[in-house]
C-alpha cells in the first residue's frame, strides 16, 4: 500500500513537472537556449536533387554559416514526391533547430492544394527565412519556335493550338503550374510533356524535343547566352536590372507574375529565440558581398528580412497558387 502511494506521489511530481515545463515552453521558456545554438552540427535538408538552384542557394548561405558557427551545416538531398518526402522528415524532426527544411514553392505552399493526402501539415512549419527569389522565364527552343516576343507567341498558338509542346519539371511544380497560367491567362492551349527535374526539361528543349518551357532563370540563363535557348520573357513583378531588355509577361498580360523562392522552415513547436537567430545569422549571411556576387550568378534576388516578412509572403503564394490550381483544373492522379 505504501509503496503504491510512494508511486502515485512520484507520479504527481512527474506530471507537475511536465506540466509545469509546457506551461514555460508555451510562454516561450524552452529548454533549448538561443546563446547554445547551434553546439553541434546543423542539418539542412534539401528535398530536390543536388545540383539545380534549389540545392545551390542553401549550400552557399550554408557554407557561411558554418563558418559565423563554427560548426558544421550539412546538406542532404532527400528526393521524390515532388519534395514531400525530404519535407515530412523535417517535420517529424526534433524542434530544436539542428534540422531544418530549405525548399523552393512545391512542398511548403502547392503541394497540399494538389496531393489527396500528405504525412505533413506545410501550414504548421515555423517559417524562418525566404532567402531569395529567382524568376521563371518563358524561354524557347529558336529552331522550332519562331516567335520572338509574347504577343507573336500567343499570335502564334492561337493558330496552332495543341501542336506545341511544352516541357516542365513535372507534375505540380512551378513551371507546371506557370505553364497553367500562362494558358488560362493568354487563352490558348500547350501539350504538357512533365519531365523528372529542371535538367533533363532544359535538355529535351535544347534538343527540340519539346518547344517551350517555363524555367527559373537560374540555370536555363546560361543556355540561353550561349545561343542554344532564346528567352522571350521573365515572370518577375519588373523587368530584373542585370536583364533590362528582357520584358515581363506582365507587360503583355497585366497582373502574370511566378517567382521560384527559396525558404528555410523549421519543425513545428521549434522555439521562437531560435528560429530568429537563425533568421538573424541567415539575414547576415546575405549581406555579405561574397555570397551576394554567387547568388547573383544564379539571377536571384536577395528577399531576407524579419520572420513575420516571410511568413505573410508565404501565405500569400498559398493563395496565389490555389488559384491557379483551381482556375486551371489540375489534378494528380
Amino acid at each position: 500500500m505504501h509503496g503504491s502511494a510512494h508511486m502515485l506521489s512520484h507520479a504527481g511530481r512527474c506530471l507537475a513537472a511536465s506540466t509545469l515545463l509546457m506551461a514555460l515552453s508555451a510562454l516561450g521558456y524552452a529548454p533549448a537556449r538561443a546563446g547554445d545554438y547551434p553546439d553541434h552540427a546543423v542539418k539542412i535538408v534539401v528535398p530536390f536533387p543536388a545540383g539545380g538552384t534549389a540545392d545551390v542557394i542553401p549550400r552557399i548561405v550554408g557554407e557561411w554559416l558554418s563558418r559565423k558557427w563554427s560548426q558544421p551545416v550539412v546538406i542532404e538531398n532527400r528526393t521524390g514526391a515532388a519534395g514531400n518526402i525530404g519535407a515530412e522528415q523535417v517535420y517529424h524532426s526534433a524542434p530544436d533547430g539542428y534540422t531544418l527544411l530549405s525548399s523552393p514553392p512545391p512542398p511548403l505552399v502547392i503541394n497540399h492544394n494538389l496531393y489527396p493526402k500528405l504525412g505533413f501539415d506545410p501550414t504548421k512549419f515555423e517559417p524562418v527565412i525566404v532567402m531569395a527569389q529567382v524568376p521563371n522565364a518563358l524561354i524557347v527552343n529558336p529552331d522550332n519556335v519562331k516567335a520572338s516576343s509574347v504577343p507573336e507567341l500567343i499570335e502564334y498558338l492561337k493558330g496552332n493550338s495543341d501542336k506545341t509542346i511544352c516541357a516542365t519539371q513535372g507534375n505540380g511544380t512551378t513551371s507546371h503550374l506557370t505553364s497553367e497560367l500562362f494558358q488560362l491567362m493568354a487563352k490558348v492551349k500547350l501539350r504538357h510533356i512533365p519531365y523528372r527535374g529542371s535538367a533533363p526539361a532544359l535538355q529535351g528543349l535544347v534538343a527540340g524535343d519539346v518547344d517551350v518551357m517555363f524555367d527559373n532563370l537560374g540555370v536555363s540563363l546560361a543556355l540561353v547566352q550561349a545561343g542554344k535557348l532564346k528567352l522571350l520573357a521573365v515572370a518577375s513583378s519588373d523587368r530584373l536590372p542585370a536583364l533590362p531588355n528582357v520584358p515581363t509577361m506582365a507587360e503583355t498580360l497585366p497582373g502574370f507574375e511566378a517567382v521560384a523562392w527559396y525558404g528555410i522552415v523549421a519543425p513545428p513547436k521549434t522555439p521562437k529565440n531560435i528560429v530568429d537567430k537563425i533568421n538573424a545569422d541567415v539575414n547576415e549571411a546575405l549581406r555579405q558581398p561574397a555570397v551576394q556576387e554567387q547568388l547573383k550568378k544564379l539571377s536571384a534576388v536577395i528577399f531576407g528580412g524579419s520572420v513575420d516578412k516571410s511568413s505573410k509572403y508565404m501565405r500569400e503564394e498559398v493563395d496565389r497558387w490555389a488559384a491557379v490550381i483551381k482556375s486551371a483544373n489540375i489534378e494528380l492522379q
